[in-house]
């Protein structure tokens, strides 16, 4: 692998980590309270959060450009601290956050609603407040989904595209990450067999990730 190829992976898997570190947070969160929660607009607010799951990735980059752009709302705030976002390494984190989010979300929602309510309610009982009866019997109950949750955010962060390009663009060493490394070497006349070797690497690093986090979702249920 070349050097450029190296830096690709590197950033690949660094912007997963970012991506999981940003997304999971309001997954546990957001999966909770539509988990337990009975209120109105329950299911508008499951479908929203749903909605980069189905969404063409370009349309969720062009929506990021819009808000952490130059003119943007969002963009123009962070600038006034010095922060730009748009078209460097911190909007493939939250391009890649953004596209995995649904995912982390959704199987932290399945995992709460496979929660014995009642275990929760004798935590209650025993004088433990809501948080401590969260923290104590619930997420640790639920723990194998947050889990699952967490490597298929990084799974589809690995395998991201189109939002990352419209938002970080394609700026070697800060943007490029290894699905734009393989578009970009696919655009060389003789870009075949290094787009083939990146794709091989991108397929066996995303399997690698599913295999594991299965394996340590299953020890932690146990």
């Amino acid at each position: 692998m070349s050097p450029a190829e190296w830096d690709a992976l590197r950033l690949s898997a660094l912007v997963g980590l970012g991506a999981v570190a940003l997304a999971l947070p309001p997954a546990v969160l957001l999966g909770h309270v539509v988990a337990r929660g009975s209120f109105r607009g329950r299911a508008l607010l499951d479908a929203v959060l749903l909605l980069p799951l189905v969404l063409p990735p370009v349309v969720t980059g062009y929506a990021l450009l819009v808000l952490f752009g130059r003119g943007g709302p969002l963009g123009d705030a962070l600038a006034l601290f010095g922060v730009e976002v748009a078209f460097t390494w911190r909007a493939a984190v939250l391009a890649s956050a953004v596209v995995a989010f649904p995912l982390a979300y959704r199987a932290c929602r399945l995992a709460f609603e496979g929660v014995d309510v009642r275990l929760v309610g004798a935590a209650r009982t025993l004088g433990a407040s809501r948080l401590d009866a969260f923290l104590t019997v619930t997420l640790p109950l639920a723990r194998g989904g947050v889990v699952a949750g967490a490597v298929l955010a990084f799974a589809r962060s690995l395998g991201e595209f189109g939002a990352t390009m419209v938002v970080a663009g394609n700026v070697p060493g800060e943007t490029r990450t290894l699905p734009i490394a393989v578009w970009s070497t696919l655009q060389a006349p003789d870009g075949l067999a290094g787009a083939w070797r990146l794709a091989v690497i991108a397929s066996v690093l995303a399997i690698g990730a599913l295999v594991a986090g299965e394996r340590l979702a299953r020890q932690r249920a146990r």
